[in-house]
Order: C-alpha cells, then structure tokens, then sequence
C-alpha cells in the first residue's frame, strides 16, 4: 500500500514499512488490546518522514506546546522557509524565526540544528545503518534534542520497529485509557504492558496514538 504525505515542504507517496503488516499480525496474536484496536484503523499506517532536517526541525516546534500551537508555527516556518533546508533557516536568522510563533529557545535550537546539518557536525548519512541508541547518543548532543525528540526521529525518519518513547504523554496516556481504564500508569507499568509487543513497540505505540486521535500525524 502507498499513502500520500504531506509535509508541508512538498508532497511525496510513502510505502508501508516493510515490516507493518507481519507487525499487526503478531501484535493481534499477543495482545487482546491490540486485537480490538487495529482493525479500527483499516489499511492507515504510519507516515515517515524521508528528510532528517525537517523531521527533527518539525519535532523542536511542537515540543511542550498544543498540536495546534505547533501546526501554525510549523506553517509559518514553511512560509518563511519553502524548503526547509539548514542553510535557508540560518538565512532566515533568528528575528524571523521568532515571528513564525518561536520562542527565543526553540529559534536558538532551529539555528544550533540548521548549524550542526550545515557544518556536518552529525553524521546524517550513516544514521541508518546506527542501531537506536547510537542514533540518540548522537542526537541529544545537539542542543534542544531530548531523548523523546531523538525517539521520534527514530520512528518518523528511521521508521524503526521498536522504539519505545516513555517520555511520550499520547503513549503513556493511551495506555491508562486502553489498558488500565484510565487509571494513571508509571513508566514500570508501560514497560510491563510493551513487553509483549516486541520486536514492534513502534507500531503498538502508534496505534496506541491513532486511540486517543484517529487521525495519523502528518
């Protein structure tokens, strides 16, 4: 299956990672949650994001801030920046990035990532043959990528199949609501549950998402 993404940047068909439907199969086997849940979705899966640049510029926007709040700022961004590309952003310069909605500390860490890509400070091209940790290792030594930041990336660029973000709210939320009727869960309890979800944390984690809001991130 190929599902058309939008980035804002520019439109592109995104196939199924290769590993998606073996995933549902063995997740709906394991787990009676999962079991009920991915038939709900049909034929959606998850939508990766092929330029790491935008995909870790789009991840500092919507750090601590409402998908909404997020949405606008990323579209502004877009606006001042069509292609999003390291040296267009630190042309831009940090005024400008600040009037697309910007705190002074996400411009600050825009401009340190645009700066990082520009100068070859990261080893982009090798990320894919780095396994998880290695990839973070590297990442949250840039400023204003966290460890949750660095998780993303892992699923939206590296489409990786078994990452388990706990930092991630929708996660820790979507499995109060889905495995414990709402009660609250601490990170123990949420590594308890997604044991049973390997080699596929990633894609149990989606869906866990796609519970709380059906529909996929762009």
């Amino acid at each position: 299956m190929v599902q058309k993404d939008t980035t804002g940047a520019a439109s592109r068909q995104v196939a199924l990672p290769p590993y998606w439907e073996e995933a549902k199969i063995e997740l709906m086997k394991r787990d009676r949650i999962m079991k009920k849940l991915i038939p709900q979705f049909g034929d959606l899966h998850l939508v990766g994001h092929d330029d790491p640049f935008i995909t870790l510029a789009r991840s500092i926007v919507k750090q601590q801030v409402t998908a909404k709040a997020a949405d606008v700022a990323w579209k502004k961004l877009l606006a001042l920046c069509p292609k999003c590309t390291p040296a267009q952003v630190l042309k831009a310069g940090a005024e400008q990035l600040g009037e697309c909605g910007l705190s002074k500390r996400k411009t600050e860490y825009i401009l340190d990532l645009a700066d990082n890509f520009k100068a070859k400070k990261v080893h982009a091209s090798q990320w894919h043959e780095m396994d998880d940790e290695a990839v973070i290792a590297e990442l949250v030594q840039i400023r204003g990528i966290t460890r949750w930041t660095a998780e993303m990336f892992l699923i939206f660029n590296l489409l990786r199949p078994n990452v388990l973000p706990l930092d991630d709210p929708g996660l820790i939320q979507g499995i109060s609501q889905n495995y414990f009727s709402g009660e609250p869960v601490s990170r123990s309890d949420a590594r308890e549950v997604s044991a049973n979800w390997e080699p596929y944390r990633t894609v149990a984690t989606w869906y866990l998402w796609r519970s709380l809001d059906p529909v996929p991130v762009k």
